[in-house]
């Protein structure tokens, strides 16, 4: 059990101490992500951004992904849940723009509109707090494929036995501090996981890129 996602980033990072200081990204899925890639940042004396995805979820409970869009455009949705009646067509269509909207919206708010950054030659390393399904960092794994990274690499604290083969399937490396059969849930593998504000994520960007550019001067003295 971790402390809080704090701790987590801190673990992960000493599971990718060979990517330290390497041409590579932090690129946090918000909120919750974003304080699990501050900490592994930080670590690892890399940048920090974020990737924008939402799930698409279930009418009964919009907890329960049953498909994903991104920042990009892209949109995956389970043909299996729909088969069985889970939601139709027209919920669908219905539901896609509200999410793309919020994406814009945080877009704006995160990156004031810009577009993911260029990722030729590098690699784009996914963090979120926790996965069950998979399908939210899947279509974290579609966006930033798209633009051309050298290597993907997903790094989470938590997630099941079956997401995490699910995920090594989609990318170069996956890494995962926890893998517990049944999941219950990413948040009672934390003491603290308390809903993470727009104003938490601001912060915790800004504050990686003051620690990186100090970085840069004491490298330059």
């Amino acid at each position: 059990m971790f402390r809080d996602r704090f701790e987590a980033g801190r673990r992960l990072a000493e599971r990718l101490q060979d990517l330290a200081g390497q041409p590579a990204i932090v690129l946090a899925l918000p909120r919750g992500g974003v304080l699990v890639g501050y900490e592994l940042a930080r670590a690892l004396r890399l940048p920090l951004d974020v990737i924008l995805t939402r799930k698409i979820g279930a009418p009964f409970n919009p907890e329960y992904a049953i498909g994903v869009v991104a920042e990009n455009g892209f949109v995956s949705v389970n043909e299996e849940e729909l088969a069985l009646g889970v939601a139709d067509e027209e919920y669908i269509r219905r539901v896609v723009p509200k999410l793309m909207a919020e994406l814009e919206r945080r877009r704006q708010l995160y990156r004031e509109g810009r577009p993911l950054p260029d990722l030729t030659g590098k690699t784009a390393i996914l963090v979120d707090d926790g996965v069950a399904t998979g399908f939210t960092m899947l279509g974290a794994i579609a966006a930033v494929r798209e633009q051309h990274p050298e290597r993907i690499v997903v790094a989470l604290p938590v997630a099941p036995p079956v997401t995490v083969e699910r995920l090594r399937r989609e990318v170069d490396r996956v890494e995962v501090l926890l893998t517990p059969e049944p999941l219950d849930g990413v948040g009672a593998w934390y003491q603290d996981f308390h809903q993470a504000s727009d104003e938490e994520v601001l912060e915790l960007l800004r504050r990686a890129r003051e620690a990186l550019l100090e970085g840069e001067r004491q490298g330059d003295e």
